[in-house]
């Protein structure tokens, strides 16, 4: 029998419990796939905890990134079979040895691609692409500022935008994620704990500040992410992992530089599927290229997705973690 890890209740990292769980068989356009690997992301805690609803209800199996090997294919599915290497990001389903998948949400692995890369980084690695490609198009000459630069987005989107040409400042907590994301592609990491960082955007850019800043740190960044900000700059909030930003009003953009806000999510900017398809070659091409470099830091089993989550909320984690079936 497959095994998954099933939440019943909202809670802490002790409700993720281990269980047998039936993938079923795959419907017209849907694939059957065997996990190797599994991605960890801040949206599954939102999703354990309660701060994101679940979708479907109770019982839920979080996970939203995963790479394997499709086992059997349904009907109307012209362009898989059985071997073919996949992987995908959606919003849950993913923290199983098995699942039924919509064909039409993942994407082919191409060769010189690992399954654990490919899945570590494609909710992370398209949600960069996104970040910098289309919310705010960065490009050579532009100075960004990212929070939470050892994260997984972080280390991804650090290398990329300095492949763009980009200038980039981030935000960490300790030594060493500083110096992790130094190694990422990071001009200038400033460490929170010991600096302001509205001082020491300002001090690196001579007073200039940054053309967009990527907050998904949320209540603990914010507002003061608008002060590191240039006249008619852009605020890109993609996450909340300090708590969700208080309601502000409107005002407040016009009196830090018409300043403007937006509130993006990958599902939305990959709902279409040519939009999948380019996002994910596009993230292909940078990391076969070497301009991006995908690490796996951490591994834990599927079975102690507890401990793995308690990690991460605890920052005891840096870059990109997986859980292995």
């Amino acid at each position: 029998m497959s095994k998954a890890i099933r939440i019943h209740a909202h809670g802490g990292p002790e409700v993720l419990t281990y269980e047998d769980a039936d993938p079923g068989q795959p419907g017209s356009g849907q694939i059957l796939v065997r996990h190797t690997a599994i991605g960890l992301n801040f949206i599954d805690v939102y999703h354990r905890s309660g701060l994101y609803p679940p979708p479907g209800g109770f019982p839920l199996i979080a996970g939203s990134e995963a790479a394997g090997v499709v086992l059997e294919v349904g009907q109307d599915v012209d362009w898989l079979k059985p071997g073919d290497r996949i992987a995908y990001a959606v919003t849950t389903g993913a923290y199983a040895e098995e699942r039924v998948i919509d064909a039409s949400r993942v994407v082919k692995v191409p060769d010189g691609i690992s399954d654990e890369q490919a899945a570590a980084m494609m909710l992370k690695g398209m949600t960069a692409e996104y970040l910098l490609r289309r919310t705010f198009k960065v490009k050579a000459g532009d100075t960004i500022l990212f929070h939470a630069a050892a994260g997984g987005v972080g280390l991804i989107l650090g290398q990329w935008a300095k492949y763009l040409g980009a200038t980039v400042i981030g935000t960490a907590s300790s030594a060493d994620k500083i110096e992790l994301a130094r190694a990422h592609g990071f001009d200038h990491v400033i460490n929170y704990k010991e600096q302001d960082f509205v001082a020491g955007v300002a001090a690196i850019t001579g007073g200039r500040k940054c053309d967009v800043v990527y907050d998904s740190v949320g209540n603990d960044t914010f507002p003061a992410s608008l002060d590191c900000l240039r006249p008619l700059g852009m605020f890109v909030s993609f996450g909340q992992s300090s708590g969700p930003i208080p309601p502000f009003s409107m005002s407040l953009l016009a009196q830090k530089g018409s300043l403007f806000a937006t509130r993006p999510t990958l599902f939305v900017y990959n709902a279409k599927r040519e939009d999948l398809d380019a996002s994910a070659a596009a993230l292909f091409e940078v990391v076969l290229s070497g301009a991006v470099e995908i690490k796996i830091n951490q591994r834990y089993a599927l079975k102690d997705a507890g401990k793995a989550h308690s990690d991460l909320e605890g920052r005891r984690t840096t870059g990109t973690t997986i859980l292995v079936p």
